[in-house]
């Protein structure tokens, strides 16, 4: 079967990335390998490990087949930089047709192989209870079990779609929203909205909300209890911007106007809350690039990719937590805020709009102006938090 000389077997082997370059670093330089591929030494080794099995093909008589490792490599490469298929082939010495049967395949293997073990919805009233513990201990908000929020992912326009795509800002678009636990780990993402979709409807329309909302309690949100120090029974509830309506199991801020003391403590202390969710985004788009690009494949393919971000990052935060310390944003002794790396980078787009608001219910306004006096009761009250709104 005719091809490329520079695509053979043999040069491929000869220079090609995958035989030079990674070898080379995997085994001199480990910082720079984390760097080309994003993962660990260790984690690499442990997907490659996990996945091989569901993308080995076997040698045909006219041609050999590529290694799970190339395969894993190409992916992990286009994830990290972004890098069309044309430059991934140059330095890959594979065919870019190859690459682009290649990156899906990988992708859904990675996602079969790990979702259901690193992006799981809680579902038992234990697993709810150990979040909002964690948002209590790190973040003083009690009864907090997860933040919410979404940005849009840049897309070429799809073929034969209209302006069903096209987002707010005038760019076509999909949407990745997330509930984020206390340590920067989705537990739960919604991908591939359109981009002309806002973030209420596409939360109204979700099984997120059908489960923290359902009256009998599927989700097995722990039972309404009394805060720290205090009596009066709380709901537990996840945590979002104005882009949300408020109602019991989904807090928002006060609207900034005419603010009293109680209500801009509230927005201070739910504003540490939901940084979680915004350095989680800004962390996941500054290691894997391609979610800054424009993405040129088809909506399914595009999906595909922004899932398997998502899994390699929570495999990291599990695996490796330490690894993005650098990147998110830090407290100094006096709580001010450090800012976090990825704050220097370009940053996804959030999905929303005046439009999209919504009024809330009587029900939720009640619990977010009694979290507002408990948060400046002595029993509720942190030492900081009057100097920071200032």
């Amino acid at each position: 079967m005719w091809v490329r000389k520079w695509l053979s077997d043999t040069r491929r082997e000869q220079y090609g990335h995958y035989s030079t370059l990674l070898k080379e670093l995997k085994t001199e330089d480990e910082k720079a390998f984390y760097n080309y591929t994003r993962l660990p030494r260790g984690l690499y080794d442990e997907v490659l490990q996990r996945v091989e099995g569901r993308i080995q093909k076997k040698d045909t008589w006219y041609r050999k087949c590529l290694p799970p490792g190339l395969k894993l490599s190409i992916t992990l490469r286009h994830l990290a930089c972004g890098d069309s298929y044309p430059s991934l082939s140059y330095n890959f010495r594979v065919a870019p047709n190859t690459i682009s049967l290649i990156i899906d395949e990988v992708c859904d293997a990675i996602k079969a192989e790990f979702a259901g073990e690193v992006i799981q919805c809680p579902t038992t009233t234990e697993e709810w209870g150990a979040i909002a513990q964690e948002f209590e201990e790190r973040w003083q908000f009690p009864h907090c079990c997860g933040a919410l929020d979404g940005k849009h992912v840049a897309v070429t326009s799809p073929w034969n779609s209209g302006s069903v795509y096209r987002n707010y800002k005038g760019f076509f678009s999909i949407v990745l929203m997330a509930l984020v636990d206390a340590n920067y780990k989705f537990l739960w993402i919604d991908v591939g909205s359109d981009g002309s979709s806002n973030d209420a409807g596409i939360y109204n329309g979700s099984e997120l909300k059908e489960g923290l909302e359902s009256p009998n309690n599927i989700f097995n949100l722990p039972e309404e209890k009394s805060l720290p120090g205090d009596d009066v029974p709380v709901p537990y509830y996840i945590v979002g911007d104005n882009a949300f309506g408020i109602n019991k199991s989904l807090m928002n801020p006060f609207s900034i106007r005419n603010m009293e003391h109680h209500e801009r403590i509230f927005n201070y202390r739910l504003s540490r809350a939901r940084r979680v969710v915004e350095n989680a985004f800004g962390i996941l788009a500054h290691k894997f690039r391609v979610l800054l690009r424009t993405m040129s494949q088809r909506p399914e393919t595009s999906r595909k990719i922004i899932t398997t971000c998502v899994i390699l990052h929570n495999l990291i935060r599990l695996r490796y937590p330490a690894t993005h310390n650098n990147l998110m944003d830090l407290e100094d002794q006096n709580q001010n805020v450090i800012p976090g790396a990825w704050r220097n980078d370009k940053v996804l787009l959030d999905v929303y709009h005046e439009k999209a608001r919504n009024t809330g219910t009587q029900d939720g306004r009640q619990i977010r102006r009694y979290l507002g006096h408990y948060f400046t009761s002595k029993a509720g009250s942190v030492p900081w938090q009057d100097k920071m709104i200032l």
